[in-house]
């Protein structure tokens, strides 16, 4: 049974930084792409960071560009997100899961928010 677990949301000021996490069991991260989603209020959950298999390749959406990155831990099975420079539009419950992703992998996700 796959079981995703993200941590590390948070209350921060614009320009402050964050890093969550995504522990995984019952998947390897180092054999799946996986993906970082954010689902905003009134939103359709969407795709932010993806890393490849391996970890090799990164890809993100341009409105985060230049300020997250995604990598992976192999040995911990965990995948994070650096947030840096956050703005307030990036208030937004987090969420793991593969990319393209398993409806039954979502979790509860972790809740970040960005004051100005």
């Amino acid at each position: 049974q796959v079981r995703l677990v993200e941590s590390g949301g948070g209350m921060v000021q614009a320009g402050g930084s964050l890093r969550l996490s995504c522990a995984a069991s019952g998947l390897t991260v180092r054999t799946s792409a996986m993906g970082w989603f954010r689902q905003g209020s009134g939103k359709e959950r969407a795709l932010v960071a993806r890393i490849g298999l391996s970890g090799f390749v990164t890809n993100y959406v341009d409105s985060v560009k230049g300020r997250f990155t995604i990598s992976s831990d192999n040995a911990n099975n965990t995948v994070y997100l650096q947030m840096n420079s956050l703005k307030p539009e990036d208030t937004a419950v987090y969420y793991c899961n593969k990319d393209p992703p398993s409806t039954g992998y979502w979790g509860q996700g972790t809740q970040v928010t960005v004051s100005s």
